[in-house]
């Protein structure tokens, strides 16, 4: 269990505890051993009341609107940008440091964006703002193999299409493509259902995920963009994406394209990347590479299809699929209440 008397240990609150990351964060609380002394578990109106049971002990949930944030020492947001953006404030100013997983703070100067792997440096110290920003989905598997070859070849240019699954709106998303493949296979004639998605996604991929930019891109493609030149502390990196939402319940992958500064030799690369913590490659002419549904280990990053290119050996294509609600949302999160645990920064 990791309720503990340790009067060091944090007292957490967990802001958006009754949605797809916010259950994944306290399920990762117990598989990882988090301590607390005290956890809440906090949401809307709509959801308070509910009893939840965490470790063998039961929680009713806390509405959000009467939460006292002065009773906490470490708050987890996960209920959405405009969520965050009014309560956040609120949390800091009472004391608490939080750990944000929406895109409210990750531009913010005074507000690190950090995947632990890659710079855990940034939480040496209390960040001045009072919130540690927990980044997009697709970026934290994709900097943490980045930053490995950077180190080794150089970066020159990087070209991602994201495979985004039905999860990345949570629980309405999941029950959603449920729901409109059921009917569209039971009725094709029938008229799709498009609430949560536009076009309906079931049996469809929709190419733009987020509103269109006035430069043509998405919003999720910019914040790939920004946060991987960011967190990589390469801002003049080359980094284009296209960003594309599956029918597919969990699981986002990517296929990726990189170009480094020096050749790059495919058997050294494979073993770089192998050797990598919480990655598993695929490879050899008999092994298929990872796919979205039945991941082995979803708390790893799972690499295939490593091809060098022929023409120019400093350009080379991988696969990669994360979990996307636990590698690319709440494990990054808790991973970084470790650190900061690890650090003395609470």
């Amino acid at each position: 269990m990791t309720l503990v008397s340790d009067p060091s240990a944090p007292r957490i609150a967990v802001v958006g505890a009754t949605g797809a990351v916010g259950g994944t964060l306290v399920e990762l609380f117990e598989e990882r051993e988090l301590p607390y002394r005290e956890l809440y578990l906090v949401a809307s109106a709509r959801s308070a009341g509910r009893e939840v049971c965490v470790a063998g002990r039961y929680y009713t949930v806390r509405d959000l609107e009467t939460f006292d944030f002065g009773s906490v020492d470490l708050a987890f947001f996960s209920a959405g940008t405009a969520v965050s953006e009014r309560w956040v404030p609120v949390a800091t100013a009472a004391g608490a440091l939080v750990v944000d997983n929406t895109r409210a703070f990750r531009a913010d100067p005074a507000t690190p964006l950090v995947v632990p792997q890659v710079n855990a440096s940034e939480l040496d110290r209390r960040p001045d703002s009072g919130v540690v920003a927990n980044p997009n989905c697709s970026t934290i598997p994709l900097v943490r193999l980045l930053d490995a070859v950077g180190r080794r070849w150089g970066l020159r240019r990087v070209v991602v299409s994201t495979y985004q699954a039905a999860s990345g709106l949570g629980h309405s998303g999941i029950e959603e493509l449920q729901e409109a493949s059921g009917l569209a296979l039971q009725d094709p004639d029938a008229e799709p259902l498009s609430k949560r998605f536009s076009p309906s996604l079931a049996f469809n991929v929709l190419p733009q995920i987020d509103e269109v930019l006035e430069s043509g891109f998405t919003r999720e493609e910019e914040k790939l963009l920004h946060e991987s030149r960011r967190i990589l502390g390469l801002p003049g990196l080359d980094v284009t994406a296209t960003c594309v939402r599956v029918p597919v319940v969990n699981g986002h992958s990517e296929s990726v394209w990189v170009e480094c500064a020096d050749e790059v030799g495919r058997g050294e690369l494979v073993a770089l990347l192998g050797a990598l913590p919480e990655v598993t490659v695929y490879d050899g002419p008999l092994t298929r590479p990872p796919v979205p549904a039945g991941l082995e280990d979803p708390d790893r990053v799972h690499v295939g299809r490593i091809r060098v290119s022929p023409n120019d050996p400093r350009g080379f294509w991988l696969w990669l699929v994360a979990d996307n609600l636990r590698v690319g949302a709440a494990l990054n999160a808790v991973q970084i209440a470790e650190e900061l645990l690890a650090r003395g920064t609470l």
